[in-house]
């Protein structure tokens, strides 16, 4: 049997190399301080927890992507998190327990079993907010706003918001009186937009032909703000609930529109990303150089209700590497200052190195026997003695 290079990694697993960890860290610090300036306070939810915990309710739907292990302590079923939201959901309401709106944020890693089509890692950094305790779309808006915050921070321009909700699917079926298994296939046939398949499904259901039709025109109905006017002409016949989730959609588009005047928003009535883990709206953003969404989230209320509290919900994610790495397209390099000091024990030297540092500056010290010049370790200027006194000199005054 052939040995495995030492040094190979998993399939979709990576590391993370200086220059790029520096840009992420960076991205990382800057999106949660701007998190925390909207009220979004920071946790830290645990890698592994119990199997239960992470699949709980909403979970359920990444029972597949979930690593899962037999913890030898107790002989519970434990998983590695392949999202970090439920675990968000059980803190907001087991052990913060507010009665007000409570803002929460989180940064890590998460790991799946197998990676996307079309982004092969299968670990993730996440990084998002949520938001819990409001059932209003002004909550939606907050946290789209911060959303897309976000991703200009993160130096990604020409982004797009697309807007659907699943209350309208979900609202359909129930009027149709389907059971769980045509509810299911249906959604199946939707998700992957197979017209002749739909048309098949709905000759084959005994249900009203008006909503036969409605079913029929739901993948039709996308575009610009005209969908949502042809969707109330469609849909006219549906019960209420689908006419409060047009007026929901409607007025997130507006509210967002006053904030972000050039954004482009386009609204997918058939998109039912998350049917399972969502209740009502569901947002993406995408850019045009990407085929997937770069950033997504949407509303799941009563995620917490096996936890004890079935509070309103609603949120987004991403992952901060895919972040990072479409971000260095439009960011400029700045090399960071860096100090070359030589090797000594001179008290005055070191004193001044502490200096430098507390100020903020990074300095690199040589050791006995090191090879490599100043220039070879990317530094931008030297500290020298000049008579008593250790002073910085440009690398470049040196030359």
């Amino acid at each position: 049997m052939q040995q495995k290079d030492s040094w190979l990694l998993p399939d979709g697993i990576e590391e993370i190399l200086p220059e790029e960890a520096k840009h992420l860290e960076s991205l990382r610090r800057k999106i949660l301080d701007t998190f925390a300036c909207w009220g979004y306070e920071l946790v830290i939810p645990p890698f592994i927890d119990y199997l239960d915990s992470l699949l709980t309710g909403s979970g359920h739907d990444l029972e597949l992507q979930t690593f899962k292990l037999t913890d030898q302590i107790s002989g519970e079923m434990l998983g590695v998190r392949s999202d970090m939201t439920p675990q968000v959901a059980r803190i907001d309401a087991h052990n913060i327990n507010a009665q007000w709106p409570t803002r929460l944020c989180y940064a890590g890693t998460i790991l799946h079993t197998k990676g996307d089509p079309l982004e092969k890692t299968r670990s993730p950094m996440q990084i998002g907010a949520e938001l819990y305790g409001h059932a209003g779309k002004e909550s939606d808006v907050e946290v789209i706003r911060l959303m897309l915050e976000m991703l200009a921070m993160s130096g990604l321009q020409n982004v797009h918001l697309d807007l659907g909700h699943v209350g309208i699917y979900r609202a359909l079926s129930r009027q149709a009186g389907l059971t769980d298994a045509q509810e299911a296939e249906l959604f199946d046939v939707l998700q992957r937009k197979a017209r002749p398949e739909l048309q098949e499904l709905m000759a084959g259901y005994s249900i009203d032909d008006e909503l036969k039709t409605m079913f029929l025109k739901l993948p039709q109905l996308n575009g610009g703000q005209e969908a949502l006017a042809k969707a109330r002409d469609v849909l006219k016949a549906a019960n209420g609930e689908v006419n409060q989730a047009l007026a929901d959609l409607e007025g997130i588009a507006e509210k967002l529109a006053v904030c972000f005047p050039s954004l482009p928003i386009s609204f997918d009535l058939a998109e039912l990303r998350g049917y399972h883990y969502h209740t009502g709206v569901v947002f993406a953003a995408f850019v045009p150089t990407v085929g997937r969404e770069i950033a997504r989230g949407g509303r799941y209320d009563n995620i917490g209700a096996i936890f004890g509290r079935a509070r309103a919900a609603t949120g987004f994610s991403a992952d901060l590497k895919v972040l990072s790495a479409l971000g260095k397209a439009s960011y400029q390099k700045q090399q960071q200052a860096l100090i070359f000091a030589p090797y000594g024990d001179d008290a005055a030297l070191h004193e001044k190195i502490r200096d430098l540092r507390a100020e903020g500056h990074a300095v690199v010290q040589q050791l006995p026997g090191q090879t490599g010049t100043a220039q070879e370790l990317k530094c931008t200027s030297v500290l020298e003695q000049d008579h008593q006194n250790w002073v910085v000199r440009p690398l470049a005054s040196l030359e």
